[in-house]
């Protein structure tokens, strides 16, 4: 048997999420069934991270074991073939027998993109999370950086998590302007809380509106408590973009 990794990107806006779920298309699912009509096996994927609905991805990665022949180079080009326009396999290859696309992993890079402008877009609307008031954007800068580092993060942990531990470790945030008034925030660590990454976003537009000061962060985290944090930014304008191994 040879066990193969993909490198996947996907538009989540029609999906019910990565993981398969009853009753609801998902990405894991869409991808299974085309490796099925592929090969003819009924294989299952394991996939890195559980993306929720309406969540995108740039740089999920999954793998699969199989006792066929292609090349794993060939994978991709084989299964996009059967794939619909929203999910492309961008990369595979045959990899090790020990290699785990979970748990092998090291850490995960993550993007979050704010659209704020007055009126919504049109073209942008499943992709990033409108804001209408003009947000501080210093004063987010300034807080971000006290995510940096090795904390509980439970304040910033959404109900139905359920992990034996809440400490995190951030390596980086950069926040950016971009043109046509989109805010990045890029969040990298060695792994993420459930829906983690949208609560920072959500609490960094708060301090960006002025419903908390950016010096106020060290507190929140400190504090465990999920009421102080901002609300949970809406799932569109998250991207995983990395897994790193």
């Amino acid at each position: 048997m040879r066990k193969i990794k993909l490198k996947i990107e996907y538009d989540g806006t029609n999906y019910h999420g990565w993981q398969i779920q009853k009753n609801a298309n998902s990405v894991q699912e869409t991808i299974e069934k085309a490796i099925y009509k592929l090969l003819g096996d009924k294989t299952g994927i394991v996939g890195c991270s559980r993306t929720d609905v309406g969540v995108h991805a740039y740089g999920q990665v999954a793998h699969f074991v199989t006792d066929s022949s292609i090349p794993g180079e060939k994978f991709s080009y084989a299964i996009n073939n059967l794939l619909p326009e929203d999910i492309v396999i961008k990369h595979s290859e045959e990899v090790q027998e020990d290699f785990h696309s979970r748990y092998s992993a090291k850490g995960k890079k993550y993007r979050y993109l704010i659209y704020n402008e007055a009126h919504a877009s049109a073209i942008m609307r499943n992709r990033t999370y409108h804001v209408r008031p003009e947000l501080d954007f210093e004063n987010m800068k300034r807080a971000a950086r006290y995510f940096t580092g090795q904390h509980d993060f439970a304040a910033f942990q959404a109900t139905g998590g359920q992990v034996r531990s809440t400490v995190r470790e951030i390596f980086s945030i950069e926040l950016l302007r971009k043109e046509d008034n989109l805010i990045s925030i890029e969040v990298s660590g060695s792994g993420f809380l459930y829906n983690m990454v949208r609560i920072i976003a959500g609490t960094l537009v708060y301090v960006g509106m002025g419903k908390i000061e950016a010096d106020e962060i060290p507190d929140i985290i400190e504090s465990a408590d999920r009421t102080r944090a901002g609300k949970t930014a809406p799932a569109e304008g998250l991207y995983l973009m990395e897994i790193y191994y």
